[in-house]
């Protein structure tokens, strides 16, 4: 019903820069909160960043001043600005959203899109 596509993981420096991108398609109707989790092997995955459909952002205090989340709502698309990265910023990236589908009932749902390994090393 709704697809979650990431993009823009990578292998950067200590201090370098990324950014992702998360792009939601399919019988979507309104996209309501979207988010950013990260997770490493071994531990659970917890909050990055997330973003209310009115622009609000939240932060972990581990990446405040660091990250910024953003939106397009005409594109169902949500960024992640990384900068200043550290090693222990490395992770698999996960987009995360909150979706009111098309059809009778305007049922809702949370989804998740693959993943995208972010990698900080020298």
């Amino acid at each position: 019903q709704v697809q979650l596509v990431e993009s823009g993981g990578g292998l950067v420096q200590p201090g370098g820069s990324l950014r992702l991108s998360c792009a939601a398609s399919g019988s979507i109707f309104r996209v309501n909160a979207m988010g950013w989790y990260r997770q490493t092997p071994g531990k659970e995955r917890e909050l990055a960043a997330t973003i209310t459909g009115g622009g609000s952002p939240n932060y972990a205090d581990s990446v405040k001043g660091r990250f910024t989340i953003s939106r397009d709502n005409a594109k169902n698309t949500v960024y992640l600005q990384m900068n200043s990265l550290k090693p222990e910023d490395t992770a698999v990236y996960y987009c995360q959203a909150d979706v009111v589908l098309t059809g009778r009932g305007f049922r809702s749902g949370s989804y998740w899109g693959q993943g995208t390994q972010v990698t900080v090393a020298s």
